[in-house]
């Protein structure tokens, strides 16, 4: 049985592009795969806890090896929780539509809550960061309505794929496949750039069930 965790960091419900391909990739990887168990998290459903002063002050306490708070106590539980049900799930899907040149708030809200050390990270003076999530898949669909790859600078700039990207390697996370659908407004042909998107998509789903994580 593999134990997928679907993160939807799109606000737009059923008509976001990034979510209706990440829900094929997981409705094709289901038909593979019969022990595949999925849960749902919706960045902008108002569960993720704050990380703010008192979690802050959480975290700068776990790398001086300092006591902590009551508020910082609580505070920390609430990011546990949330790192713990991350951490549980064995693969990753990712859809991120581009928000002026970013990831949407709550995704990054997300990211700066599970992001701790002893969790997702360890540091040494001397090696620097090791990402402790390794062994674990992600699948990630990004989407655009203006920029996409080849475009001038007036269309837009991708910060997106490059931090996201770089935070997955950061927390161990290097098994990764990409689909890029872009651009889904400024684009004479919507309807052959999503075939194209879908596709790759489906292709993705294909490659994560003839691994051995998916093996029958």
């Amino acid at each position: 049985m593999t134990h997928l965790l679907h993160v939807n960091a799109s606000a737009r419900g059923d008509a976001s592009r990034s979510l209706e391909l990440a829900t094929r990739f997981i409705d094709e990887l289901e038909t593979i795969d019969d022990g595949l168990t999925v849960d749902r998290l919706d960045v902008f459903d108002g569960s993720l806890p704050e990380f703010g002063t008192a979690a802050a002050g959480a975290k700068m306490a776990a790398f001086a090896g300092q006591g902590r708070t009551t508020a910082e106590e609580r505070a920390w539980s609430e990011a546990r929780a949330v790192f713990d049900r991350f951490d549980a799930a064995e693969a990753y899907v990712f859809n991120v539509p581009f928000w002026n040149a970013g990831v949407p708030y709550p995704l990054k809200q997300l990211v700066d809550v599970i992001t701790q050390p002893g969790w997702a990270f360890a540091f040494t003076p001397e090696s620097g960061y090791r990402g402790l999530l390794e062994g674990k898949r992600a699948f990630v669909v990004y989407t655009s309505g203006v920029y996409a790859e080849g475009l001038p600078p007036s269309f837009g700039a991708d910060f997106t794929t490059t931090f996201f990207r770089d935070w997955l390697g950061f927390i161990g996370i290097t098994d990764i496949d990409e689909v890029h659908f872009a651009p889904t407004v400024v684009n004479a042909d919507v309807e052959g750039t999503r075939r194209a998107a879908l596709d790759a998509t489906l292709a993705s789903a294909q490659r994560f069930a003839r691994a051995e994580r998916f093996a029958a």
